[in-house]
């Protein structure tokens, strides 16, 4: 996995207006704020459903009013916007395909107490614990 994995993601550099090459150009992206049509190119993924992006993000309606205005995330919302572009990638990258990842991150897991992957990255620790397992998949570890 790496940062400009995650950038296109997020929507590359035709909506963040510039390249992202490494891991520091991500955080200094971050830092600054993504533009809202970051969480629109996600959501236009089909990856989650917007109630539930929202939720990982940030308020609802602090977002709508976002996207509807085309402003800036704040570098908090930023920041959960891109943990949740880098665990999609990283469970594409662990699984070998989109859709396996797609239904895996949507699906209960018994290795995550019985949680749906998608749903614990609205902190770095459950974060942690969805990547922690991707790892053991990637490794041939059952999960």
């Amino acid at each position: 996995m790496t940062a400009s994995a995650v950038a296109a993601q997020l929507g590359g550099r035709r909506i963040l207006k510039r390249d992202v090459r490494s891991e520091l150009d991500l955080a200094a992206l971050v830092r600054e704020g993504l533009p809202a049509a970051a969480l629109e190119f996600l959501l236009a993924q089909d990856w989650l459903a917007a109630t539930d992006l929202y939720r990982l993000v940030g308020s609802p309606r602090t977002l709508q009013r976002k996207r509807a205005g085309r402003g800036v995330l704040s570098p908090e919302e930023s920041d959960r916007l891109a943990r949740v572009a880098r665990v999609i990638v990283r469970a594409e990258d662990a699984l070998g395909d989109r859709e396996k990842a797609r239904r895996w991150l949507d699906r209960e897991n018994r290795a995550l107490g019985g949680r749906r992957p998608i749903t614990l990255l609205d902190s770095d620790a459950g974060a942690v614990a969805v990547e922690r397992i991707l790892g053991r998949i990637e490794h041939g570890i059952f999960s």
